[in-house]
């Protein structure tokens, strides 16, 4: 006979996660296979386990159309990632932080591109991304869930093969970012960004072309400029570098130094937002040591077509 009840059924998720994971017992390509439906699988259950405890209905994606016959057969469309956790925020009052909450939109997102595409990426990416959602499970379950994980002496066990596994995950993670903070990345700390692969502060960012020395990503300029917008801002047009002109500027890379900078992925010059303003006349990024004190910030080219517009006038 098949039992598995719902929190039973995530922690058991789990620990096949952390056996695909570890470096002793997996991380081969199908082992990163399982890992990602399997992880996607445990987030799931768990948090919507954490949700239904507020009511059943909440799982529906439409809880207005919602019965008690449909929730008993399991005849429901249920909601995604985002709407959990935007339920569990709003209704059940659960602390889940930004990072934690795209964490597991990219999760599902991996799942999804697996599941129904293929999926082609590094065994490194793989496992630093599951190592963030790991942790955050692992606190959520010890959090949100301790009545059910308090009644099962099996299953509080199955959690400790969890921890010690996600403690494995996370020492090669951080092992090798140590090696490479101490040889390739050394002294690079202003051009190391934060992988949007990975998402490990392991991609050096050279003129044209950036590579994570973490996971092995690689991007061409134009690219790098589009991965690293954010999800809501990727079909708005990038702005012009005021240096090169190339249509790459992005203040959306975080570096390894911590500050703040407006970045151009094409000659992967930094801009310090006081050294730039935005023309009155288009709106581009240009450099405010250009401008005369008094004068409005006007860019070359804008600067060039008044002078035109004005001459023409002049001779009419």
């Amino acid at each position: 006979m098949i039992d598995f009840p719902p929190v039973h059924n995530g922690i058991d998720y789990l620990r096949s996660v952390v056996t695909h994971l570890r470096p002793k017992s997996g991380g081969k390509p199908r082992d990163i296979k399982y890992a990602v439906l399997h992880l996607q699988a445990a987030a799931e259950v768990l948090l919507k386990t954490r949700l239904a405890r507020v009511h059943w209905s909440l799982v529906f994606k439409d809880p207005g159309k919602a019965t008690r016959a449909k929730h008993a057969d399991a005849d429901f469309d249920s909601c995604g990632t985002v709407e959990t956790v935007k339920r569990l925020r709003n209704i059940a009052d659960i602390a889940i932080s930004t990072e934690e909450e795209s964490a597991l939109v990219e999760l599902a997102k991996l799942r999804n591109k697996l599941q129904h595409y293929g999926l082609t990426s590094t065994a490194e990416a793989v496992e630093a991304r599951a190592a963030t959602v790991l942790d955050f499970l692992v606190r959520f379950i010890d959090e949100e869930l301790a009545p059910e994980l308090a009644k099962s002496g099996a299953l509080q066990l199955e959690m400790e093969v969890v921890r010690r596994g996600l403690k494995d995950v996370q020492s090669f993670v951080t092992k090798r970012m140590d090696r490479l903070r101490g040889n390739e990345l050394k002294e690079a700390a202003d051009r190391t960004l934060r992988c949007p692969d990975c998402q490990q502060l392991a991609a050096l960012a050279e003129a044209g072309w950036c590579r994570c020395h973490f996971c092995g990503r690689g991007w061409p300029s134009n690219e790098l400029a589009y991965v690293l917008q954010t999800a809501e801002v990727q079909d708005t047009q990038l702005a012009e570098c005021p240096g090169c002109h190339a249509p790459t500027l992005t203040d959306e890379a975080e570096f390894a130094d911590g500050k703040n900078t407006l970045f151009c992925t094409s000659c992967a010059r930094r801009y310090s937002p006081a050294e730039l303003g935005t023309c009155t006349a288009c709106g581009c990024y240009w450099s405010i040591g250009d401008v005369e004190p008094g004068r409005q910030l006007i860019c070359t080219d804008c600067d060039d077509r008044i002078r035109r517009e004005e001459d023409e006038r002049y001779w009419m």
